[in-house]
């Protein structure tokens, strides 16, 4: 992992001033609403959205849904708001935009912009450069379980009913549920997720991360030994500055198995809480790094994988 790169650029005022809002959605909560947007190789844009904020997908702006044992919420619920979702619009025809013809939901009673849904904090996606163009997902958990999920046109990926592969529980959301359904009531499996790690505060101990990252499929040149393999990471394992990275070989099993990357310089972790990677057109990835937990000045850093010890 090399030096950091420290040079910015300054704000182009005219661009400014030639803002065209595509598309808003209100958020009730003060959490979750960050997010991804990314172009697909068809030319639409992809959007994550958090469940609205708060804690457990319930309380004020989420609205009831099909599974009462969790008296929630907005994960579940794909009829009366865009939250806790992958959105999918097209922004080169329409007014703002169109929704594409082969969406999901397009024809029912469901909003048309939803591609998939049931997330909680879907906060860092991509799409492959190469393969098949897979859109995997990092989905921030609650208190037990981080997940990342391969997402499919329409598929529902569990939350509230579940936090990665387990039963969630809303009321008390340290303690999982004896059981849960595995389909909603349309039918749709609740799909688990590909990767899955225990969080910091899971009270059966082994947890690796507070909060999990979703990354990049490597498609560089300079670690041919990585092609093809799935960069993510976690923003810390305790809370601390100290985040890690992980490489996982996607699979065509449910569940792919990762390790975690060395760095030459950064043997143990990377010395700072990790915020989001990022990919070039060459295929190289990058990692965009912190001192603080929130917004620290002058402390962010962007690192580019060169080589690995």
């Amino acid at each position: 992992m090399g030096q950091p790169d420290v040079s910015a650029a300054g704000p182009d005022l005219a661009d400014i001033n030639s803002e065209k809002v595509i598309l808003e959605a209100d958020h009730p909560q003060g959490n979750h609403n960050g997010g991804t947007i990314a172009f697909g190789p068809e030319g639409d844009l992809y959007i994550s959205i958090g469940d609205g904020g708060g804690a457990d997908d319930v309380g004020p702006g989420h609205v009831p849904d099909w599974y009462a044992a969790n008296a929630g919420g907005n994960g579940q619920d794909i009829y009366h708001n865009l939250m806790g979702s992958i959105l999918r619009i097209d922004i080169d025809q329409g007014n703002p935009y169109r929704v594409p013809i082969d969406n999901p939901f397009v024809g029912s009673a469901a909003l048309p912009e939803i591609y998939a849904y049931g997330f909680r904090n879907p906060y860092r996606f991509s799409i492959d450069m190469g393969g098949t163009h897979q859109l995997i997902v990092g989905d921030a958990g609650q208190s037990l379980y981080e997940e990342i999920d391969l997402v499919t046109k329409g598929g529902n990926y569990g939350w509230n009913v579940r936090e990665g592969a387990h039963c969630f529980n809303a009321a008390s959301d340290h303690t999982e549920l004896v059981s849960c359904p595995i389909a909603d009531t349309a039918n749709h499996p609740l799909i688990d997720p590909v990767i899955e790690l225990k969080n910091h505060a899971n009270p059966s101990g082994g947890g690796l991360a507070t909060v999990i990252i979703g990354g990049n499929v490597y498609r560089g040149n300079e670690l041919p030994g990585m092609r093809g393999q799935y960069i993510f990471g976690i923003f810390s394992q305790d809370g601390s500055a100290n985040a890690k990275v992980y490489t996982s070989t996607p699979t065509a099993s449910a569940s792919w198995t990762y390790q975690a990357i060395r760095f030459k310089d950064f043997p143990s972790n990377i010395g700072q809480y990790l915020k989001g990677f990022g990919q070039d057109q060459s295929g190289e990835v990058y990692l965009a790094t912190n001192d603080s937990q929130g917004i620290s000045v002058h402390s962010g850093r962007i690192y580019k994988i060169i080589g690995l010890p």
